[in-house]
């Protein structure tokens, strides 16, 4: 299915003045965030739709994209959670490639992605030298940036009064606007683990649901007390998109979690989160991992494991002597945090993605050693 082309004017800005001109496609707008990149070949629906990269516009180095097309919402696994998505809608400020497909072929595809982003209200650039784009920002650092799509010529002008007028992305609570609002439940387990809401992906729910879990989805805000409530076997932090030291309510709970003992699992921000409420320290990277070949190495049994990741903050090691938490993992490039473990605590949390969606599927165990300690009665996994 070929979708019609409507012919758009495109410029993305970089707060460092630099210029890139192209063909815009999705939705006609002027929209400012922080430009990323992610090294993924697959997977564009599930990025585009990940909470994680609310705020950003996400560059994908991977020169094609949109080829195999864009499916519906309804296409569902048993449990009725979206096949290739991971949340209910384009969480992504803008989206830069190099070159766009408008004739994709995939048997579950029903629309093209420059169809589907102009529904979900999202502006896109093709044409820009991706790896150009790439090596500055590897260079100088990931940086704030204002994309254009439009009909009639575009002020450049304009754009930088724009850029020069926003919140920097590390100022902004991107958090509470991603999070449920109120809980939601998830499957029929007798055995139920309750999940912070910072902007989980659909593909952990999907992870506890498949190990026979009652998931009980809460806002972000919600207390300890409530939570206990619940009768929980287990808290699993997730991921989400930001600063992590706005999390101040979501700190605050998982120090009392801490203090009663329950198992606990955090991902991506979760683990931040979880390094925070008990004295650790985090730091904003150059530049991020965002991708599908992330290489991590398990301290302990010196193993390495290919791992999806999101993330553009970091636990610092030397924060956490008096934390009570261990590195466990590293990453294997820059040697930075990639999981720690609790002393004397049920406590798990690493910084990748081990439900992958998309990526490798190395590090789906992590949700089978939560169970254990969780002492679940029906993990089916």
């Amino acid at each position: 299915m070929v979708t019609p082309e409507r012919i758009y004017n495109a410029t993305l800005l970089l707060e460092d003045g630099t210029l890139f001109h192209g063909r815009g496609f999705g939705y006609p707008a002027i929209r400012v965030g922080e430009v990323v990149f992610t090294t993924g070949m697959v997977g564009y629906t599930e990025s585009i739709t990940d909470p994680s990269y609310r705020g950003q516009i996400l560059t994908f180095t991977y020169p094609l994209i949109g080829n195999y097309g864009v499916p519906l919402y309804s296409d569902a696994d048993k449990y009725n959670i979206p096949l290739n998505f991971e949340s209910d809608r384009a969480q992504v400020t803008g989206v830069v490639v190099s070159e766009l497909c408008r004739a994709p072929n995939h048997w579950r595809s029903r629309k093209s992605l420059d169809t589907w982003l102009y529904e979900e209200g999202v502006p896109g650039i093709e044409g820009v030298d991706t790896r150009e784009l790439t090596k500055k920002l590897r260079a100088q650092g990931v940086m704030m940036g204002v994309l254009a799509v439009a009909e009639d010529e575009i002020d450049v002008e304009d754009l930088k009064r724009r850029l020069a007028g926003a919140q920097r992305y590390g100022e902004q609570d991107f958090v509470s606007t991603v999070s449920v609002k109120e809980p939601m439940i998830y499957g029929k387990g007798g055995d139920k683990v309750v999940v912070i809401d910072c902007g989980v992906k659909y593909g952990i729910i999907r992870e506890l649901l498949k190990r026979g879990l009652k998931v009980i989805r809460v806002p972000h805000n919600t207390s300890a007390s409530e939570i206990m409530e619940y009768n929980p076997k287990g808290v699993l932090i997730s991921n989400g998109p930001g600063d992590p030291k706005i999390c101040v309510k979501a700190i605050k709970t998982v120090s009392s979690l801490v203090d009663e003992g329950i198992p606990m699992l955090g991902i991506c921000l979760g683990v931040q989160i979880i390094a925070l409420s008990l004295g650790g320290d985090t730091f904003k990277l150059k530049y991020g991992h965002r991708g599908q070949n992330k290489p991590c190495i398990d301290l302990k049994s010196g193993r390495n494991y290919i791992t999806s990741q999101n993330h553009g903050y970091a636990i610092n090691p030397n924060s956490l002597d008096k934390s009570g938490l261990d590195v466990w993992m590293i990453n294997a490039d820059d040697k930075t945090v990639e999981g720690v473990y609790h002393e004397a605590k049920p406590i798990l949390a690493v910084q990748f993605h081990p439900e992958a969606s998309p990526g490798p599927y190395d590090t789906l165990y992590i949700f089978d050693l939560f169970a254990q300690r969780m002492e679940v009665k029906n993990h089916t996994a």
